[in-house]
């Protein structure tokens, strides 16, 4: 049988999911890409271009119950013509197993802290042993609406030999941002420390469905 194995508490799509996030949107040159990108076989070589995202993600409700993520998007790729997610970290088993088995989001399960004091938020992905990214961010300013219609997210993901396309919509309320200090482990995420973003918001709160894929 192909794709990836089905969890034994199965959660299947549609999702909807409550929750804040910060976005970070950049333009990356394809070298950098290919070289810090971690590419899947059927990415390398692929890369289009168009905007890149990296999100963390404090989901409040999901069908899995709370979980925090780290993902990234580096941009187009020209199977197809889709965004592709290439590296994703959450901090809930059961979410990285439903995410592989339904969209074939390549999800890793790793210790995620987020904290908030005033308009800051530090948060850190990974273990104090193997870390994978640490940041503080600030927002504030006048809200302003958020949606998929401005900037839409379309996946193409291959993972143990499945095809998976999904067209995932959200909307909420984004705020602008700024990365006040930024680590990477560049063995476990994309060395985006070297790259400045185009822009940054802090969108709360947010819906987010989540369609079978095709």
């Amino acid at each position: 049988m192909m794709g990836p194995k089905r969890p034994v508490n199965h959660f299947p799509p549609p999702w909807k999911l409550k929750g804040e996030g910060i976005i970070m949107v950049f333009r990356f040159k394809k070298d950098w890409v290919e070289e810090n990108g971690f590419l899947g076989e059927f990415q390398k070589g692929n890369f289009k271009g168009g905007l890149g995202f990296v999100m963390l993600v404090n989901y409040s409700e999901s069908p899995v119950g709370p979980y925090k993520e780290l993902l990234f998007i580096p941009g187009k790729f020209q199977t197809k013509n889709l965004q592709s997610i290439t590296r994703i970290f959450v901090d809930s088993d059961l979410s990285t197993e439903n995410g592989r088995f339904n969209w074939g989001i390549p999800k890793e399960t790793v210790p995620i802290i987020w904290r908030k004091e005033g308009k800051t938020e530090t948060i850190g992905v990974g273990s104090e042993e193997e870390p994978v990214l640490f940041c503080k961010i600030s927002s504030g300013g006048i809200p302003f609406p958020a949606t998929t219609k401005i900037i839409p997210i379309n996946l193409y993901q291959e993972l143990e030999g499945k095809e998976f396309h999904t067209h995932p919509k959200g909307s909420g309320w984004a705020k602008l941002a700024k990365i006040e200090s930024l680590k990477v482990n560049k063995d476990h995420f994309p060395n985006i420390g070297k790259v400045k973003p185009l822009f940054c918001f802090k969108v709360n709160p947010f819906t987010m469905h989540f369609p079978l894929p095709e």
